[in-house]
């Protein structure tokens, strides 16, 4: 392996589209622009061969801030005494689902911290209601019971996001005060076992974290297969523990990118965002991020005032728009890249394997 340059890893990837943790961090270190053009490139092919040049958007209504976890780097921790707290009533979070819907937006995302103010069983009245408005309902609300995830499935929702963040055993300590790393991937073994759809994901430039361990990632997303991976930067929030760690945004970017272009390659037909936090940490990331394997976007639909105060990190573009303009704005960014809306629900097909 000693001997073995990043071009041969890359000869490898085009032709066998898998490799081992060692060439992907061979490749993660790599700096030489030619590579890193050539990787690029080679998911976006990879990209247009397994899910095509259609976009998938996914309207995201993030309904509470309020979170019972301390995890290090996120501004809604339940330590961080300057945030404003809000949750939204059912009703007003159905009104909001209807307007998206109407909108011709195929997929809700219902997202808030992990909040047990919003109890199982009325949960399950709400997404069944939702459910009639004729959309894919994903769910991104943390970690529950198996037998509160078994009743949302019952009541109709689709897909359940559930960030890994980090497949470090001892970087997921360090970052997660409160959370045990194997009860984070039982829930996830048992909502794929439920029918659910299961995404995962990991934040890239986190305070030690090495390439290493982004290449662990990596192959942990292909061992997992899972259906949708979300691949964003560490932005640091000042009213965090980690507030204070900086990187450069454009080295930062750069390796998120290759994070997101190896998953690609290596998981093939996954959903992959071109996240917020790309399009926060540079101008441009996530047309980049577009550019670099991933399909889908996230219009962020949540309304004034609730949306400047679910900071997960801080700067967010796009806080200040009119309700819906995200969705003209993205829709725009799709067609000056030569792409087209996807009109399906978005539904990840697997690869034959």
């Amino acid at each position: 392996m000693n001997s073995r340059t990043c071009e041969d890893v890359l000869d490898l990837l085009e032709e066998k589209e898998d490799c081992t943790e060692e060439e992907l961090t061979l490749l993660l270190r790599c700096e030489e622009p030619q590579v890193v053009h050539r990787l690029f490139t080679l998911a976006d092919a990879k990209r247009r061969k397994y899910v095509g040049d259609a976009v998938h958007l996914r309207g995201l209504v993030e309904f509470s801030n309020f979170c019972r976890k301390n995890c290090l780097y996120c501004g809604l921790r339940k330590e961080n005494r300057k945030l404003k707290r809000y949750r939204m009533s059912w009703e007003e979070m159905y009104a909001l689902c209807e307007r998206i819907a109407r909108l011709g937006v195929k997929t809700i995302v219902l997202q808030s911290g992990e909040d047990p103010w919003y109890e199982a069983k009325p949960f399950a009245e709400f997404i069944h209601r939702v459910k009639k408005l004729q959309v894919a309902i994903t769910l991104s609300v943390g970690e529950r019971e198996p037998w509160e995830y078994a009743l949302w499935r019952d009541a109709g929702a689709d897909r359940y996001l559930l960030k890994q963040e980090t497949f470090d055993r001892e970087l997921f300590a360090r970052l997660h005060p409160d959370d045990d790393y194997d009860t984070r991937l039982e829930c996830q073994k048992v909502l794929r076992e439920l029918g659910y759809q299961v995404g995962s994901g990991n934040m890239v430039g986190l305070p030690y974290q090495t390439p290493e361990a982004l290449a662990l990632d990596i192959k942990k997303f292909q061992e997992w297969d899972f259906d949708m991976i979300g691949i964003g930067p560490f932005i640091p929030h000042p009213d965090t523990p980690l507030g204070h760690f900086t990187m450069d945004p454009e080295k930062k970017c750069l390796l998120t990118l290759k994070v997101l272009a190896l998953t690609r390659i290596l998981t093939k037909t996954t959903n992959l965002p071109a996240t917020t936090a790309l399009g926060t940490l540079v101008p441009g990331g996530r047309e980049r991020g577009l550019r670099c394997g991933a399909n889908v976007l996230m219009p962020n639909f949540t309304p004034h005032p609730y949306r400047s105060q679910y900071t997960i990190y801080p700067g967010k573009i796009c806080v200040q728009e009119a309700w819906g303009g995200c969705l003209s704005c993205m829709k725009e960014m799709v067609t000056k890249l030569g792409r087209t809306i996807a009109t399906d629900y978005g539904d990840r097909v697997r690869p034959i394997r």
